[in-house]
Order: structure tokens, then sequence, then C-alpha cells
């Protein structure tokens, strides 16, 4: 074989490498965009690097492998809309202590689901693998608790928290929130629904309410009228 012969091959070869990179590439890029959405351009923004960011989206999905994540068992999902329908309801009376139940119940709800709660970055970044259409709903969430937490939340920042905290606790149970479908196990027939009120700005959409007793149903707005109305 001539020199010239085998610098052809060479060349070839290296060509050939690139191609093979650049498809791997794109493929590792299109993964990340599908599976973390609105995270991966998040992550872009404050890494200030495209490489940057796909290597921490990466490494949050390797981390998430290691979890001992699991499904909730029928019996456990009933349990827990149940206790969110008694803390939908708390609302009306007490919509700070509401806040709270619904951030306790949210997070045991992920305790049983395999994710580790504290600290609250690390929580963010296990969440954002199977769950990052929901995760600024978190994000809000928990920044009005803060500020409830410190006395300067007022009711209607409350009430936006419940949407918040309803959007990611239906989604870890496994049901569709404000239409959205859910990319999780199907939940049974004989489930009951998460108790849903009007969608206000953070949920959007048009949610229809379960049957059942009228008041569980009823946001903690049209509780509070149709109290006034009867006094």
């Amino acid at each position: 074989m001539t020199v010239g012969a085998i610098v052809a091959v060479i060349v070839v070869v290296i060509i050939v490498a690139a191609i093979l990179v650049a498809v791997s590439v794109a493929n590792r890029r299109r993964h990340l965009r599908e599976r973390f959405g609105p995270e991966y351009d998040r992550a872009v923004t404050e890494r200030g690097s495209r490489r940057d960011a796909e290597s921490e989206l990466a490494g949050r999905e390797r981390h998430v492998r290691d979890l001992d994540l699991r499904p909730l068992s029928p019996a456990a999902r009933s349990q827990y809309t149940s206790e969110w329908t008694a803390v939908h309801e708390q609302f009306v009376d007490a919509p700070q202590a509401a806040v709270t139940g619904a951030q306790t119940l949210v997070s045991a709800v992920m305790q049983d689901r395999g994710y580790p709660t504290q600290p609250y970055d690390q929580t963010l970044a296990d969440l954002s693998v199977e769950h990052a259409k929901t995760l600024d709903h978190f994000r809000a969430a928990h920044d009005i608790s803060q500020n409830a937490a410190a006395g300067s939340a007022t009711t209607e920042d409350l009430r936006q928290a419940m949407i918040h905290y309803r959007a990611l606790f239906a989604e870890l149970l496994g049901q569709p929130v404000a239409g959205q479908p859910v990319a999780e196990q199907p939940v049974a027939a004989d489930q009951p629904a998460v108790p849903v009120g009007p969608p206000g700005p953070a949920s959007g959409g048009t949610t229809s309410q379960p049957a059942g007793n009228p008041a569980r149903n009823r946001t903690p707005d049209a509780v509070t009228t149709a109290r006034q109305q009867e006094r």
C-alpha cells in the first residue's frame, strides 16, 4: 500500500469517527431535551454552557437510577387522596395551615415514592428527571411557603401555593392535572381523583371536578362564598 493510500484510509477513518461522535452528541442532546423539557433550557442558562448543562443533567439521571423509586400502591394512593381532600377543605378557615399541610403531604408522597426530601436543591434535581414539567410548580410553592413562614404571604399567595402543590402532588400520584398527561403508571378505575378547583394562572386549562360530596369538591374560594351566603 502506497503512502497516499495509507493517508487516504486514515482520513476516511477520522471522518467516520467524527460523524459518529457528532451523531452521538446529537442523540444525547435530543434525549436530554425530551426528558427534561424546560429544565434543559434552565440548566443551560444557569450553567452558561450547553456542554456543562448536559453533563449535569446526565449526572442527575445517573443519580436517580441509583434511587429505589417505586410506584404507590392503590391503597396508598387512595389514602393520600383522602388526606389531600382534608387539607383542601382546611384552607377555608386556616389557609396558612392548609399550605403547611399540603407541603407536608407532598413530602410524604415523595418519601413513599423513594425520593429524598432534603436538601431542597437535591430534591429539585431528583424530581427533574421524571417530573420536569411540574417542577416550576414545586419551586413556586416552596417560595410561597417560605414567605408564609416569614408572615409575608397574602391569602391569594397561599391559594396559589395550594394550586402549585396540587400539580406536583397529582403527578406523583400518577394522576393528570389540568388536562396535562402524566408519564406515570395509570390510575386504577376505582381510585378517586385528587380534588381540584378551577385553574388559576398556574394551572392553565379547564379541569372538571370529581363527583361526590359537593362540599369536598368546591375550591376554598367557592366554599367561603357559600358560607357567607348562608349567613
